[in-house]
């Protein structure tokens, strides 16, 4: 048999609670008319019964009775207790707080088209806190809580961030079409808010309310060729061209020595300045490896012809000889570099 309550009240902080049921242990309390609703500052309780809201209480004390609960003159049971009427329902505690500074972030990185800039593609990757509360309590129990007894915030975060990201992606790629990327990572404000306001019937549609989105951090991808590679975003030939970027990179920041080719163009660059730079035609397919005069690439070439395919110095190529990480012949004084050896050494 149900308990009785005369005394409904949830004297918590909600912390980390949106939603709470009264009382939690059974599917239905049964309450006196004449009871008292304690709401305390911050909650709003809701009244249902047979999946309908009977009323909603704000913050304050209230007293149970047909007067601010119309509905229970159809719904009411009429069963007598110590001379005054019993109903059943559920008592729903929402919290009306602001829940701040949530993080978001994209765990994999947004490829977006940025026409007129280095292959024309992007991969970028951000973060940065939002805050929500409720708007609709009856709403946001219809339509997501149920007849859970505890509804927390982690219970329904996930759901929100990706309809968050999923705002972000459609919004970087509009405006990554218009504008080129410097001018789009200049712009976290003016995205922040306009990703707002598209979450916004979302966020209505679950009874809450988007209070703010905030971009932190917006900022080209610092995935390496290897993980792009598995993520499928690159074909062979890129991943190639990127893979020997991030082993220039990774050897320039080796305090050990050994600069060699790696010191005049890896030193301090991430992937996402590499892709406009090492990969300049490497996303078209089936086409022939070519040095700078248009050319293909020949079987045998001298440091010279080395250097100008890979866009540094001779001395560059010459370091890496000496440090044997680039295969060569020596005849003579001079050295000769076969396409097999320079192939060898672009894939690391």
């Amino acid at each position: 048999m149900a308990r009785i309550f005369d005394v409904i009240e949830y004297a918590n902080e909600m912390e980390n609670e949106i939603v709470h049921r009264f009382p939690d242990n059974t599917s239905d309390g049964e309450y006196r008319l004449g009871s008292n609703v304690i709401v305390r500052s911050g909650q709003t309780a809701v009244f249902f019964r047979d999946g309908l809201a009977l009323d909603t209480f704000g913050a304050g004390r209230h007293i149970i009775a047909t007067a601010n609960v119309p509905l229970l003159t159809e719904k009411i049971q009429n069963l007598l207790t110590a001379g005054k009427t019993v109903f059943p329902a559920e008592v729903y505690f929402v919290s009306m707080k602001e829940f701040a500074n949530r993080k978001w972030g994209t765990s994999q990185p947004i490829l977006i088209r940025n026409p007129g800039m280095g292959l024309g593609v992007a991969l970028l990757q951000g973060y940065g806190t939002y805050g929500f509360e409720v708007k609709d309590p009856q709403q946001l129990i219809l339509q997501v809580v149920g007849k859970k007894a505890s509804f927390s915030v982690d219970a329904i975060e996930e759901r929100l961030r990706v309809a968050l990201l999923s705002k972000l992606q459609d919004t970087l790629n509009e405006w990554g079409g218009k504008m080129a990327v410097p001018e789009l990572l200049a712009k976290t404000i003016e995205l922040g808010t306009f990703i707002q306001s598209l979450a916004e019937e979302e966020f209505n549609a679950l009874g809450l309310t988007l209070k703010r989105f905030i971009i932190g951090n917006l900022k080209p991808s610092e995935k390496s060729a290897q993980e792009l590679r598995d993520m499928g975003m690159l074909d062979m030939a890129t991943y190639t061209q990127l893979q020997a970027a991030d082993s220039m990179r990774d050897a320039a920041n080796n305090p050990s020595g050994g600069a060699g080719l790696t010191a005049g163009i890896g030193a301090g660059m991430g992937i996402g300045n590499l892709m406009g730079q090492a990969l300049q035609g490497g996303m078209q397919s089936g086409q022939q490896q070519q040095t700078p005069n248009g050319n293909a690439m020949p079987d045998v070439m001298t440091p010279s012809d080395a250097a100008g395919f890979l866009k540094v110095s001779e001395e560059d190529v010459l370091a890496a000889i000496k440090d044997g990480s680039l295969k060569a012949k020596k005849l003579g004084n001079a050295y000769r570099i076969s396409k097999a050896s320079l192939e060898e050494f672009l894939k690391g």
